[in-house]
């Protein structure tokens, strides 16, 4: 008979889950055992690990991620021991902690559950380990903080017990999830994990239903476990601190909503809004102290501009509704350029956002008068804004190559550093890793790998460079890793993939990078990063810049209403017309969805040309195609996601009679991207027109 049943719930931790698999494995030797590992579909590997290097553990593999309670109910409905334990994937079991907790129960029948000493990895006690129930006063403690400040009070320091000497066996009214120990018959008794507790919160809402049933629920420091605690939810799409205070809210409201808890209620609420607006407010201060310098910059040549201009500050204070003006105008064009995409960029995008600012704010001049600087003032600003603005990011980049300096050096790395995947573990992969780990000023901060697919995910790559995902998870791994740029390994990535990855992620505000396989073809802007043989070259296509994509659509819609009395007069004649009908189709949108449109055909043929593209017109109006754009392709569900719209024509269907190769349209439709220009679609519109 099974003495007991691990239960282990896992999400992208899997140099801990191996590890913590390895301990429990150890600490089980001699017990008639059993181990469960739920893999909420994570994407490093996990499930593939536990199958390949512990093919006598039951995998259970979630295609999303259904939560801790959830997850571990899925395993409790089919365990078989007498004893059921809980372990979180980041831990590590002591050799005795299983022994220690089974030989509780035996010498004491009443107690339901137990709990042992959890440590952090700096060998300090993990407060959570025990606890009281977050009672309306109790959870009150909490939010406010007071149960920090007072620890050792009685009043204040329930929550986590800290007034109790952590050395010492004590009943508590609540255990930690992360290793508790329960008995099968007070699973059979209370019943399973509240589902409605999606991360946090369970295992309190357990133990709360635990001792309601009479059971008594233990704490034992004979024997300890390592935690590193948050690991999963450093992966996690969802801000678990705000979960955990919801999760509070969701007991205090299940269990104590009876007898006047109103206003406590109000008051748990209030903490999660006052956290979520100091979390909002550290990203905010976070993403904008590097506008904030610029502003500082601009405000700085602007007294300058005044001061060689009339010998004093006198005007400061009358123009400051101009000078608010004026700085909005520069802010504007220097966001426009991409200069506050992720962290410092090149001091070129700085100095032409600074001229084009100032090319815009001497407009005002003539335009509106009365939001208008001397002429003069406004081009002594616009010159020094331009050697402010580009000089202090040009002295931060000289400034991280100075060693004999360390202080400034080690600033200007810290600001320059970019956290950076690789995409490819194969030998060209790990062949770019030893290149940027011998450029040291280079600023790159390698992160890890991404694989292409889930065996790559068990790789051993070079170093402790770790392989965090497929590139199906770029978006997570991004989000979770703060990761800036992204270089391509060219013989592990297609030139279609890298087209798809790089559209698809836009919203990411990522640098993409490869290392073109012949230097005789080069994606992307002309901006390359040698590193020894190895040049990066950047992967920006112009037609994905926020403004050309304003253009762009301004060019769309004004094309279309000015065709559209011409476009009813057609759609008349082809709808009265015996010989044309329409028919529905699917097409690919460019992003990997499909879109329904009107295909012209007469007799049983498809009509193509200029007429063809009559009932696409409207299409174009809607936002959904382009005048000028990629090939309509029909919809498939593995369509390529190219990133931008298809197009009435393009440079694939203007050159349709060459009998293109799929490489050659895909080589089209890469140049299109990258050297995209409104002359660039009148050139195309006018080659389709004429034919010339």
């Amino acid at each position: 008979m099974i003495e007991i049943s691990v239960i282990i719930v896992s999400y992208n931790v899997k140099p801990f889950l191996e590890q913590a698999l390895h301990s429990v494995l150890k600490a089980l030797r001699g017990i008639p055992s059993e181990i469960f590992v739920v893999d909420n579909d994570s994407g490093d590997g996990s499930g593939l690990l536990v199958r390949e290097r512990f093919p006598d553990v039951h995998l259970i593999r979630n295609k999303k991620n259904v939560g801790f309670a959830k997850a571990n109910n899925q395993a409790l409905r089919r365990v078989k021991g007498k004893k059921i334990c809980l372990v979180n994937p980041d831990t590590l079991v002591r050799g005795d902690t299983f022994r220690v907790c089974l030989d509780y129960f035996d010498h004491h029948p009443d107690v339901g559950a137990v709990g042992c000493k959890i440590l952090n990895p700096d060998g300090t006690l993990q407060l959570s380990c025990r606890r009281s129930f977050p009672t309306p006063w109790v959870a009150l403690t909490k939010v406010l903080g007071l149960s920090a400040l007072f620890p050792k009070s009685l009043l204040f320091g329930k929550y986590n017990l800290t007034f109790l000497d952590p050395d010492e066996t004590a009943e508590v009214e609540a255990l930690s999830g992360s290793f508790m120990m329960v008995r099968k018959q007070v699973v059979d008794d209370v019943g399973l994990l509240d589902e409605v507790f999606f991360l946090y919160g369970e295992d309190l809402d357990w133990c709360y239903r635990i001792r309601q049933k009479g059971w008594k629920i233990v704490y034992t420091p004979k024997t300890q476990i390592i935690h590193y605690k948050g690991q999963s939810t450093r992966e996690a799409p969802f801000d678990s601190l705000r979960l955990f205070y919801r999760a509070m809210h969701l007991f205090v409201k299940k269990h104590f909503k009876k007898g006047g808890f109103f206003l406590p209620q109000r008051f748990l609420m209030l903490g999660i809004w006052i956290r979520g607006g100091f979390s909002l407010l550290s990203r905010a201060v976070g993403r904008l102290w590097i506008p904030c310098v610029d502003v500082g910059f601009l405000q700085l040549g602007l007294m300058l501009a005044i001061l060689i201009r009339f010998g004093h500050l006198g005007h400061w204070r009358s123009y400051g509704v101009v000078n608010a003006v004026y700085t909005v105008v520069w802010m504007g064009c220097l966001f426009g350029m991409g200069l506050y995409r992720k962290g410092i960029t090149g001091s070129s995008k700085a100095f032409g956002g600074a001229v084009l600012g100032l090319v815009l704010n001497t407009s005002f001049t003539f335009f509106f008068p009365q939001y208008a600087f001397s002429r003069q003032v406004v081009l002594v600003a616009g010159a020094l804004d331009g050697v402010f603005l580009s000089g202090w990011r040009l002295a931060v980049r000289l400034a991280s190559r100075i060693r004999r300096i360390p202080f400034l050096g080690t600033v200007g790395k810290t600001l320059l550093r970019r956290r950076t995947l690789i995409v490819g573990t194969d030998s060209s992969g790990q062949r770019i890793l030893k290149r940027l780990r011998r450029r040291l000023d280079a600023g790159y901060e390698v992160v890890g790998f991404l694989g292409l697919e889930e065996r790559d995910l068990l790789a051993s790559v070079n170093g402790k460079v770790p392989v965090l995902g497929t590139l199906k998870d770029l978006k997570r791994v991004a989000v979770s890793h703060k990761i800036q740029e992204v270089i391509f390994s060219p013989q592990a990535v297609s030139c279609e993939r890298i087209l798809s990855v790089v559209a698809g992620s836009k919203e990411l505000r990522l640098d993409f990078k490869m290392v073109p396989r012949d230097l005789d073809v080069i994606f992307g802007r002309s901006s390359i990063d040698p590193l020894e043989e190895i040049p990066l070259v950047d992967l920006d296509y112009r037609i994905f810049s926020g403004p050309n994509r304003f253009f762009k659509r301004t060019m769309d819609l004004i094309a279309t209403v000015l065709s559209f009395p011409f476009l009813v007069v057609f759609v008349l004649y082809l709808v009265l017309h015996p010989s044309f009908r329409f028919r529905r189709i699917l097409i690919s949108d460019g992003r990997g969805r499909s879109i329904s449109v009107n295909q012209l055909w007469r007799d049983r043929e498809k009509v193509t040309g200029w007429l063809g593209c009559v009932p696409l017109v409207p299409e174009v109006f809607r936002g959904r195609m382009s005048l000028v754009g990629t090939e309509i392709v029909p919809y498939q569900s593995s369509s390529c996601s190219r990133g931008f719209k298809p197009g009435l024509t393009g440079l694939v269907q203007v050159n349709r009679g060459k009998d293109l190769k799929k490489e050659e349209k895909e080589r089209y439709t890469l140049y299109y991207l990258k050297n995209y220009s409104l002359l660039l679609d009148w050139e195309i519109i006018l080659r389709t027109l004429f034919r010339l």
